[in-house]
């Protein structure tokens, strides 16, 4: 399943990240965000944590690589694979054991760690557009992905 729509302004990302968390399968899904540097990827996890009750500060992880959070009973970890220079990265840094645990886990930058991740459930690109407005293109790979947009397009 495929959806496109506009985030005009920050607050349609606030919007949309709120319908998302609102979405029963949002606690094991692995999202993949894509985009240029700038495009609105960390913006677009903030507003989504913040959504699934995530308080305190939400940093971008591309130093530590995996920003873990708590929203009550319900782990979340924010992926940034922007500094890996070879896939095998994502091995050494021994995140298999996160994937394979429960949770939500949000990866930015997914493409540099190769084909070692697991598919996404969704996938989403993000395009800075030059009136400030964000071009949005969803993509379901899984079962639980495709209720996942099934679910905000309702």
């Amino acid at each position: 399943m495929r959806l496109e729509c506009i985030w005009g302004d920050e607050e349609d990302t606030a919007r949309f990240a709120a319908r998302l968390a609102a979405q029963p399968d949002i606690r094991n899904a692995f999202i993949t965000l894509h985009g240029d540097l700038g495009a609105g990827k960390t913006t677009f996890v903030r507003h989504l944590l913040r959504a699934l009750g995530v308080t305190g500060r939400i940093k971008s992880p591309t130093y530590a690589v995996v920003e873990p959070h708590q929203a009550h009973d319900l782990a979340i970890f924010h992926f940034d694979f922007y500094r890996f220079n070879d896939p095998r990265e994502w091995e050494d840094a021994g995140l298999r054991d996160i994937f394979a645990g429960a949770g939500l886990k949000i990866a930015e930058w997914p493409e540099k760690a190769g084909s070692l991740t697991p598919p996404a459930d969704v996938a989403i690109y993000i395009e800075a557009l030059d009136d400030g407005s964000r071009r949005v293109t969803l993509e379901s790979r899984t079962f639980p992905g495709k209720n996942l947009l099934l679910g905000v397009n309702a």
